[in-house]
């Protein structure tokens, strides 16, 4: 038995790889089997690192491969924990650990990304996993079976998330898959705006464009159940990549406030107050010790769900950004110590990275709304649409998340 560990370099900069190769290096000398390998492009981003990994001679004689992107920290025991069950059942295809976030008291912005990470962890990959044996990869701290992956067909790089895509093409060959809650793996959230933002469109954009490309696929396959491809389908694709982000946005920012101005048009109180509120209580499960934040992170939610329509209408219409892929940075202790060190300095304002058009208008839709309702409503919607509109125009002006001086 064999097994390949790739750490992924999106992220790496050149000291860190000369560190890297110190330490193959070290545990070479100590007669273990290690291979340090580098790529001179980035041609398929990710997808085209791990497709070129996987080319290497010495691949054919390892049975499992195990991906971590640079930011994470496994812990010494973490193959001991995961090879076992690999092993000893020959229709796994894939053993995923959660995420850890070791910078989740960074700021506000990384508190909120913990409140929705931890849900997605904490409820829909282990329901996943122990209802269908399918969910989507992380795309790291996991360990997938080589004959899978390569039976499955490889990575692919047509769209953003290979990650996905792959988990999709091995489910319909018949793979199960496995998550691990109680096996975490740390690692670093992103705290600007910026490099979230960026990252949130990746995640909403592809998995629209993998819809787009694989629904026929997923309804023609013969090899699952018809259950299992609703559940991809519909519950996987529909609901949760496409539908969750559209509606969120179209109903709490658009319509709702739209009941304002046109008082013939009433939504009932179960619709715009109790079933959102079970609903956001039941996505704060996952960290309880953040329950007195739900308010903003409802606000922050609201927000994000014009990004991410935009990003999902974007992956389905394979409009301009539609492969976008840009590095998700993470800032790092050592730069956050370097960026403290020096003598505070303004942050330089541009209007590309800073303001954010499409919010401030939002903002200013609420926000009328808001004085309209002070005047002739009876809902008292005008506290919501003025928190609301606060949000957008914060959001909009780029005052949110690690702001790091520019040097």
């Amino acid at each position: 038995m064999g097994f390949l560990v790739f750490l992924h370099g999106k992220n790496i900069i050149k000291k860190m790889k000369d560190l890297v190769e110190l330490e193959c290096q070290r545990w070479a000398s100590k007669g273990i089997n290690i291979k340090y390998e580098i790529r001179d492009n980035r041609n398929g981003y990710k997808a085209g690192a791990l497709k070129e990994g996987m080319k290497h001679s010495y691949v054919k004689h390892c049975d499992f491969v195990v991906i971590f992107d640079a930011d994470f920290q496994p812990e010494p025991d973490f193959l001991w924990r995961t090879i076992p069950f690999l092993v000893h059942n020959p229709e796994l295809a894939l053993v995923q650990a959660r995420w850890k976030f070791v910078n989740a008291d960074e700021c506000l912005m990384t508190r909120m990304q913990e409140m929705s990470l931890d849900y997605h962890f904490t409820v829909e990959q282990e329901v996943g996993s122990s209802t269908y044996a399918f969910f989507g990869f992380n795309g790291t701290a996991g360990v997938w079976r080589i004959a899978a992956l390569n039976g499955a067909g490889g990575w692919k790089d047509r769209t953003t998330v290979e990650d996905m895509d792959l988990a999709v093409r091995a489910s319909l060959k018949g793979w199960k898959f496995l998550y691990l809650g109680s096996l975490k793996v740390k690692n670093e959230l992103p705290s600007t705006l910026r490099a979230y933002r960026y990252q949130q469109h990746r995640w909403s954009c592809g998995p629209a464009n993998l819809f787009r490309k694989m629904v026929m696929e997923i309804i023609r396959n013969k090899k699952v159940s018809s259950w299992k491809k609703v559940h991809v389908i519909y519950s996987f694709f529909v609901v949760r990549k496409l539908v969750a982000h559209i509606v969120t946005f179209i109903f709490y920012c658009v319509v709702l406030p739209a009941t304002v101005l046109v008082p013939e048009v009433e939504v009932p109180k179960w619709g715009a107050v109790y079933i959102p509120s079970i609903i956001t209580i039941l996505n704060a499960v996952g960290t309880p010790r953040s329950l007195h934040l739900l308010v903003f992170w409802i606000l922050f939610e609201n927000v994000m769900s014009l990004h991410r329509t935009k990003a999902t209408f974007i992956g389905l219409l394979e409009a301009g950004r539609v492969n976008e892929w840009i590095v998700t940075e993470k800032l790092g202790d050592a730069l956050k110590a370097k960026a403290t060190n020096k003598t505070p300095r303004k942050s330089r304002f541009t209007f590309g990275e800073r303001l954010h058009f499409l919010e401030l208008c939002v903002g200013a839709y609420l926000f009328f709304c808001g004085c309209y309702d002070v005047v002739f409503g009876k809902n008292h919607y005008f506290i919501y649409l003025y928190a609301q509109a606060i949000a957008f125009f914060i959001m909009g002006f780029g005052y949110v998340g690690t702001i790091v001086p520019n040097s």
